[in-house]
């Protein structure tokens, strides 16, 4: 069956969207969408409102679920709304007697038949939205665009390495990845490649299996606390209440360039990796040889 709508990578990262699944799912699970209400068009482009409303008005929500980044409502009769939240969106759980059309940035209304109503909000309008029919049409869509999820057994040292081998991509690259570890993004890749004492830009294929070993608990670790911290909100980042994540008060490395590292005391920079802004100490994660040559420490060709 075909795709209603389109969707594309991009962040709040794991822990963020889990979250909100987390928090979400008792209130959604188990009850009916009287009304899908898309405000703006641009959100589920090329399908038209009306499209994604019809397949999924008046059916019961019989699952709530996470992948990568992606969070999937499961439908009565194979049917998937499949929303992603991207750079500036959130999902908000609002009271009946609440007047959502006072919500500034509004862009999609989900009306549930105890009359409460979840609420997309985007200033940026970069989140979006595909309806899927058929549990064939969603595995396929995911698998096209997913890699490996890090917080399953799948997720193990062996498979990392699999995924590794022969790879020239600088290690920040991969772990942006989307189609080989799914959800995670800037910030748990900086505080992953901390934890594991690598440098962003050392190849991937040239990782030693203790090193591999050391990124795999990282990578896990890292997305756990953020979990546990109910996500990191540095800008828009919001959970259903509307309460921000911790997370970003127990970051090691990132975004906190010029500061002493927690580890070694050496200043933490900010460099330029995979197209983005990227922290690291480099007494703790030192640089790789070829990556020396070509920018020597105190040179600013690498510095975002």
């Amino acid at each position: 069956m075909t795709p209603v709508g389109s969707t594309l990578l991009g962040v709040p990262e794991l822990p963020e969207v889990e979250t909100v699944r987390t928090q979400l799912a008792p209130a959604v699970e188990g009850r009916t969408v009287e009304a899908l209400e898309v405000r703006d068009p641009l959100w589920c482009s090329p399908a038209a409102p009306a499209e994604l409303a019809a397949a999924v008005n008046g059916r019961r929500v019989e699952r709530l679920a996470r992948r990568g980044k992606y969070l999937i409502w499961t439908l009565r009769e194979e049917v998937h709304l499949v929303m992603h939240l991207r750079m500036t969106g959130n999902l908000l759980l609002v009271d009946a007697d609440e007047d959502s059309d006072e919500r500034s940035y509004l862009r999609v209304r989900v009306r549930l038949d105890d009359g409460r109503r979840v609420l997309f909000v985007d200033p940026r309008r970069f989140g979006t939205g595909i309806v899927l029919l058929g549990d064939a049409a969603l595995a396929d869509y995911l698998a096209a665009r997913l890699g490996i999820e890090p917080l399953t057994p799948e997720f193990s040292v062996d498979a990392l390495r699999a995924l590794a081998k022969g790879r020239r991509t600088p290690i920040k690259a991969f772990l942006l990845d989307q189609r080989r570890i799914a959800g995670v993004g800037n910030i748990y890749a900086d505080e992953a490649l901390f934890r594991a004492r690598i440098h962003p830009f050392r190849e991937t294929g040239t990782l030693k299996p203790r090193q591999l070993a050391a990124l795999r608990d990282a990578v896990v670790e890292s997305l756990a606390l953020g979990i546990d911290s109910r996500g990191a909100t540095i800008d828009d980042f919001r959970d259903i209440d509307g309460a921000r994540g911790s997370f970003q008060d127990a970051f090691l490395v990132h975004r906190r360039e010029g500061e002493p590292c927690p580890v070694c005391g050496r200043t933490i920079r900010k460099l330029r990796a995979a197209g983005r802004g990227t922290y690291v100490c480099e007494r703790c994660q030192p640089r790789p040889r070829a990556a020396r040559r070509a920018a020597p420490s105190g040179t600013s060709s690498k510095v975002a």
